[in-house]
């Protein structure tokens, strides 16, 4: 069961800008998208919107993190 966090929007909230609040990276905006399917997606984000925030597991790996020989390999 995917557990989220409750975050409502401030002026000047972004995508990149909340992956990198929550998570740490600002390319980890995906998921964050994902889970608010309602919200358009727009540079901005209207201040007062309540978005959900999945709780990542510890063990998530991007592929840009991993060497070229490694990338989009199926174990």
């Amino acid at each position: 069961m995917q557990q989220y966090v409750e975050h409502i929007t401030t002026e000047g909230d972004r995508w990149d800008l909340l992956a990198w609040r929550y998570y740490g990276d600002p390319h980890l905006y995906e998921p964050i998208i994902a889970a608010n399917t309602a919200v358009p997606i727009r540079p901005l984000i209207a201040s007062g919107i309540k978005l959900r925030i999945p709780v990542l597991p510890d063990e998530v790996v991007l592929d840009r993190d991993l060497p070229p020989w490694k990338r989009g390999r199926q174990s």
